[in-house]
């Protein structure tokens, strides 16, 4: 079975563990030195590796390992607004930024560092969108940054949350808000109950108080208050409706599947239900997103046999779409993480009484310090394939549960960098650029990698 390695340099403690009264995000003490944050060399500790006799059965379990979930707190329908992450100012935030015109934060997935060498990559994504942080203008600050899942690798153990989570994001000026990814969430046997992922990830990310916990040691940030592992958040002109997609390797699911998934609770679709009922309710004019780990859309070659690291997840989209149809609402764009790199798509969808065709973007941003992964690698007698940016591939989504009249499209990709999600949204548009973070810290704003537009009042695309 998986072991853990000693740990030789214990992440640094606290004397006390008082619940805080209003949440702490940043160092009190600005940490920030011209072009270079000074961390704690001592806070990084590689985390456990699976020992190679255990590789076989770890793949099988990583394939079979479902987990339960409890509810959120609240009513399906209930909402958790920005005002409640940010503290006792956050109406007065909220305001400046209704004032500003637009909200504007970040996204990324896949932050964990399980090594070493990678732990720089994780620092530099985390350095560019700190450096964002301190601009002066209020239209132009990131209001928050939101985790699209695996955290902490490899297994979610609360001894990594320091170094993989705490120590990177020391002077990240604002609420961090995240969905759990596999790795989050899978349950290595043996581990006691106190012990298991979630309830780690919980502590930190679903605190009924903002309080310190001990995986910060000796940092200040203190634990965020969402509801639970799957929650939506109510921001100025934007909603993130984030489900939790469990603790498989692949694919991704929200619910039991009609019993396929046994132990796995269906909470999720009668919340994405009542979501999606309160935006049409409402008459919502904002900007709808949904964000889940795993991603609806990841490439694999069709003929050629070359494979992609991580598979599409047509079940889950499936019932996302069935409950969209029914409800009688569609997203704006999906977010995901999981596969360890950036790519997006454009799904466009005919939508029952809709005055003309939807165009949805469904963005993966996994490459936010874990490892860069190719698009595609070469199995045997297949060299690898990557495609072009514009590539028709209608066939990642064979079997839609909404109509779409136009293929799939994949739009643009990049296999061998690290970055991050910068979203901006005002009345009219939404906008989502990706942004490479190379290495060091350069004063913002970046040049993008990638962007995409979408008119909000017609989901149709304006750019991209």
């Amino acid at each position: 079975m998986p072991t853990q390695k000693p740990r030789k340099r214990p992440a640094p403690t606290r004397s006390t563990r008082a619940p805080s009264p209003r949440p702490v995000f940043e160092e009190p003490t600005p940490l920030w030195g011209g072009r270079t944050l000074r961390r704690d060399p001592t806070g990084y500790n590689p985390p456990a590796d699976v020992r190679p006799e255990d590789v076989a059965e770890f793949q099988q379990l990583v394939a079979a390992g479902a987990v339960s979930f409890p509810l959120s707190r609240g009513n399906p329908g209930d909402l958790y607004e920005l005002a409640t992450a940010l503290g006792p100012s956050g109406d007065q935030q909220v305001a400046l930024i209704e004032n500003a015109g637009r909200i504007v934060f970040h996204a990324v997935g896949d932050i964990g560092a399980t090594n070493t060498g990678h732990y720089q990559d994780e620092v530099s994504v985390a350095d560019r969108m700190t450096a964002e942080c301190q601009v002066t203008k209020m239209q132009d600050r990131p209001a928050f940054l939101y985790l699209l899942g695996d955290l902490i690798y490899d297994f979610g153990q609360a001894q990594d949350y320091y170094g993989q989570f705490y120590e990177p994001y020391r002077n990240y000026a604002g609420p961090i808000l995240a969905i759990p990814g596999n790795h989050d969430s899978f349950i290595v046997p043996g581990t006691p109950v106190a012990a298991e992922p979630l309830t780690t990830f919980m502590r930190n990310f679903c605190a009924l108080t903002p309080q310190a916990t001990p995986e910060a040691g000796s940092l200040h940030r203190t634990a965020m208050t969402q509801p639970g592992v799957y929650f939506s958040l109510d921001a100025p002109y934007v909603r993130i409706i984030g489900l939790f997609s469990n603790a498989l390797e692949d694919p991704g699911l929200i619910s039991s599947q009609g019993g396929r998934w046994g132990g796995v609770p269906d909470h999720q679709l009668a919340f994405l239900t009542a979501q999606l009922q309160r935006v049409k309710s409402e008459k919502y004019a904002g900007a709808v997103l949904l964000a889940t780990h795993h991603p609806p859309f990841s490439f694999f070659a069709e003929s050629s046999g070359s494979s992609g690291s991580h598979g599409c997840s047509p079940d889950m989209l499936a019932q996302i779409d069935q409950v969209c149809r029914q409800v009688g609402v569609y997203p704006h764009a999906f977010l995901a993480g999981h596969a360890h790199n950036y790519q997006r798509y454009t799904r466009t969808v005919r939508f029952p009484g809709a005055p003309n065709d939807y165009d949805v973007p469904f963005i993966i941003c996994g490459d936010g310090g874990h490892n860069v992964i190719s698009l595609a690698y070469s199995t045997p007698g297949h060299p690898a394939r990557e495609p072009v940016n514009g590539s028709s591939v209608g066939y990642l989504d064979p079997n839609p549960g909404v109509p779409t009249p136009v293929p799939l499209l994949l739009n643009s990709f990049d296999d061998t960098d690290y970055g991050y999600l910068r979203v901006s949204v005002d009345r009219e548009v939404l906008t989502i650029t990706y942004n490479r973070a190379g290495t060091g810290i350069t004063t913002p704003p970046l040049v993008p990698a990638d962007v995409v537009a979408v008119n909000l009042a017609s989901h149709t695309l304006v750019a991209g």
